[in-house]
């Protein structure tokens, strides 16, 4: 089983950092994708209250309950700081979506025992191997 797979099958919580309300946004469509699958989610954006009908929050701290994945929707360059947060807050996973590079941050995160997901979309990685219906 890869690690994209030993992901979506034992993790049952994920942080989307970058998650947005506009239904233009990648994020926005993984999210509720996610949700319609089974996991509960949590939007974290310091900029919003409430994205997709769940509650925002500021950054990885402030959400009260364990996360497995943290799903990462920001530049490269702000992933560091969100790997610090989730080896901090006990995140299982990162998860880097498309276009999402960071090697270093990669390292880290896989050195504090985190597995590591870049640059793939965690949508289009569980259609791949679930199909519509899993």
């Amino acid at each position: 089983m890869g690690t994209e797979e030993e992901i979506l099958k034992t993790c049952n919580s994920v942080a989307i950092v970058g998650l947005s309300n506009n239904p233009e946004r990648a994020s926005n469509h993984v999210g509720i994708y996610l949700r319609d699958k089974g996991y509960k989610i949590f939007p974290v954006n310091p900029a919003e209250k409430i994205v997709i009908g769940e509650i925002c929050y500021p950054d990885l701290a402030s959400i009260p309950e364990k996360i497995d994945v943290v799903d990462i929707f920001r530049r490269s360059e702000d992933v560091p700081q969100i790997v610090k947060d989730a080896v901090k807050c006990g995140a299982k996973a990162v998860w880097m979506q498309e276009g999402v590079i960071n090697q270093a941050a990669a390292d880290e995160a896989a050195k504090a025992g985190l597995k590591v997901v870049m640059n793939k979309c965690m949508f289009k990685e569980h259609s791949r191997l679930f199909g519509s219906g899993g």
